[in-house]
Order: C-alpha cells, then structure tokens, then sequence
C-alpha cells in the first residue's frame, strides 16, 4: 500500500469531500490518519464504489468532491469506468487521487529479495480474474517456484494448498489454475482496455514495507488530467518512513510469522494499525490477528 498522506492534506482542503473505502480511515500518515482528519472537522466519507463517491459530486455541485482509488488490478477497473463516466458527463467537480497498484512488479520484488522464505504462491483469485493467469509465469520460468491461483471457499483454499503441495513433491513448478470457473487465463479483455485507456505506469511508486519499486504502480493518463486530484491541488511529496518496530517486509516475505513481529498485537491491531499488513482484513497480520491466536493457544496446551 503506498501513502495515506496526501489523502489527508486533501481532506484538510476547504470546501472538499474527500471519500475513500473505509478501511483506509485508521492508516497513519506523517499528519494522522484520515479518521483522525474526519475527528477536526474534515468531510471525510466512506463509500463503497468509486460510483458512489461520484454521486456524491452530482449531489454537490457546489463542493469538489476527491475520490482516493486504491488497490490492485481487482478494484482498478471500477475505478477507470467512473472516471469515463464522469468525463463523459462533464461533471467537472469529481476528482481522482490513484493509489492503484499492479500485481507483477511487487511479487518480482519479493522474489529478488535475498532473504526471501517462500516456496511457492497461492495466487489471487480476484486480481487474476482481471489480469489472468498468465502474467505469473514469470515466477516458475525465473524463480522456479510453483503458483496455483486460488478462488476463496474453503474448499477451493484446501484444494490449492494440495495442488501446490502436490507440485513441490513431483518436483514439478508451474502455474495452475484452480479458480478456472472464474479466472481466464489471458484475463478480462475488456477491464484491460479501459484499464489501458485511463492509467499509466508510474515509474516509481514508495510501498510502505518494501520501499519503492519501479512500475508498480498506476496513474491517471494525459486523457484524463483534468480529474486527476494530484494536477488540480498542490500535494507536498511527503515520505513516511515506516516504524521501525513494524516489520511488514519481513512478514511479506516470510522470514517472520506475524505474531513474531516486535508490535503485533499490542502497538499494532486493527483498530489502530501501524502497518500494511495489519490494515485490511485480508491482510496477513489482521488475519492472524483474528483468527490465529486459536491456533498458538492450541500449541500451548
């Protein structure tokens, strides 16, 4: 996830409407975090689709209303429609800030790193079903290390975990596609175009635990300039560095489990979250947060 804080010096703004999804309300920024903005009196609101955030502009022609796009390539499609749909309604009071990020530059940053602990991938069902199964291939062609992209019931988790662990122990290192009934393997032919004609790569982005990364990120294209939130305010080029307590890099690659992590737990929860990992509840850290303190109290008994 990158940063938070420009989205905070923009909900300062007089006359805004700053909306985001809600689970980027407790993020900390260098200037607190967007809940903390909302508290002294900024408008902040939670949407739950970019289209809502642009009814709340129709609503408010008076207001200039920002929306904060963030997210793999599963919620950047939503988020290039609304775009041309303002445009194409000329609403000119709607404007983008685009934290959308892409999934390939990441894991390619993960695997080079050199204390990586990983044997294999359990590939994302929702991302894939935009961008396909294919873009992973780099994986077992240059890191030689299996993936099965997964759906999300328990079974299809269970059957994952088996088709992977089943590759490990035939020596074989492939992409598998469990989530067929969903995921294409070339993706969505459709999201991609309008994925292509709204954004652009940017050639750095700062992710909080892994540092920056080149291309790993989207921005808004030329042809749409005049929604783009970054062009109309002045936004500071703030740089959060992350506490050095919170080790999310560690736990992205797996040297640590989360639960080993100095602030796990106590500093860090997600009521108030001090890394990425622990933000979203799919994250790995809220994950155990929620549900693996059942499984250490198993242990030790």
């Amino acid at each position: 996830m990158g940063r938070v804080d420009d989205g905070i010096a923009i909900a300062h703004e007089p006359s805004v409407i700053f909306t985001c999804f809600g689970d980027l309300l407790r993020v900390p920024g260098s200037r607190g975090s967007l809940l903390e903005a909302k508290a002294e009196g900024a408008d902040v609101r939670i949407v739950y689709s970019p289209l809502d955030a642009l009814g709340i502009a129709r609503g408010n022609p008076d207001r200039e209303v920002v929306f904060f796009a963030i997210g793999f390539e599963t919620t950047a499609p939503s988020t290039a429609l609304t775009l041309k749909r303002a445009k194409a309604e000329g609403i000119a009071n709607f404007f983008c800030i685009c934290n959308h990020v892409t999934i390939v530059a990441p894991l390619r940053a993960l695997l080079d790193s050199p204390d990586l602990r990983l044997d294999g991938f359990i590939g994302p069902g929702h991302v894939s079903s935009v961008v396909g199964a294919r873009p992973f291939e780099f994986i077992p062609a240059d890191y030689r290390r299996p993936v099965v992209i997964s759906g999300f019931e328990p079974l299809d988790v269970l059957q994952s975990i088996h088709m992977l662990l089943a590759q490990l122990s035939d020596g074989r290192c492939e992409v598998e596609n469990q989530y067929r009934r969903v995921v294409p393997w070339e993706g969505n032919p459709r999201a991609l175009e309008v994925m292509a004609e709204v954004f652009e790569l940017r050639a750095h982005f700062e992710w909080r635990g892994l540092g920056f990364i080149s291309q790993s990120a989207l921005k808004l294209s030329a042809a749409y300039a005049e929604l783009d939130a970054e062009r109309r305010y002045e936004i500071p080029g703030v740089r959060v560095a992350d506490p050095k307590a919170c080790q999310c890099g560690e736990v992205l690659k797996g040297v640590i489990k989360p639960w080993e992590c100095k602030v796990f737990g106590t500093a860090c929860t997600p009521e108030r979250p001090i890394g990425t990992c622990m933000v979203s509840p799919e994250g790995a850290c809220a994950a155990y947060y929620n549900y693996g303190r059942y499984t250490r109290e198993r242990e030790v008994v």
